[in-house]
């Protein structure tokens, strides 16, 4: 009981810092979030949320000076991949990355094979990711809430390790790589709707700081160079 409470107060310092810290652009916010972030806390706003890529994040900050050197680094990555990749929207979260594809753009409706433009968009983002080799990449798969919930759950695994088979191909490690099929579970978008159902349909790519970003980052931190 006594760790429940814990974890609820902390969240919610969580969100109160964040809604707070709204007039901070990206990387000020993931020098404020570490201390009353981690793994755990991340997951509870995660599926508070609906937001499956923001509790992933929120899971692997740092937070302090360090955090604002990750986040300094990831402006950086996003803002190339917002020019080179067409068809993606991206969002700097605290310390990460958010690329959501939606799966038109991938996928033909009900399959899990590229199409030929899925690849091509894909060898673009390949590009940029190997430009900047510490960071880790989660790629979620997720669909609308028509079929059965067993049905597309596998649908989104598909997905999911089809463009993370993909992405080997092209020279992303294995070991940066990690693939998770939500199917219907955490909807971004309204599923009332077909344009909402459209936009749920979709993969996303958490990009986050691996162990040797943080070192870094830690030691760019205590030297004080800017």
């Amino acid at each position: 009981m006594k760790r429940t409470s814990h974890l609820l107060f902390t969240s919610l310092i969580f969100i109160s810092l964040f809604t707070a810290c709204k007039s901070l652009n990206k990387t000020q916010k993931g020098a404020a979030i570490g201390t009353a972030g981690g793994a755990a806390v991340g997951a509870v706003i995660g599926r508070a949320s609906g937001n499956t890529a923001l509790g992933a994040i929120i899971g692997a900050t740092v937070g302090g000076v360090s955090g604002a050197v990750i986040g300094r680094k990831m402006d950086k990555q996003a803002e190339e991949i917002k020019k080179e990749v067409p068809g993606v929207k991206v969002e700097r979260v605290g310390e990460g990355i958010v690329v959501e594809f939606n799966s038109k753009v991938l996928f033909a409706f009900d399959k899990s094979d590229l199409s030929n433009t899925a690849e091509k968009n894909l060898d673009d983002l390949a590009v940029i990711l190997k430009k900047y080799p510490d960071t880790d990449i989660e790629i979620q798969g997720h669909t609308d809430d028509k079929g059965t919930e067993v049905y597309n759950k596998s649908l989104s695994e598909r997905r999911a390790s089809a463009v993370a088979n993909y992405l080997k191909t092209k020279g992303i490690t294995t070991g940066r790589t990690n693939t998770k099929g939500y199917g219907e579970a955490a909807p971004k978008y309204s599923n009332d709707t077909e344009s909402g159902r459209t936009e749920n349909r979709r993969v996303d790519f958490l990009i986050t700081a691996n162990d040797k970003m943080k070192q870094d980052a830690s030691k760019e931190a205590g030297s004080g160079t800017n």
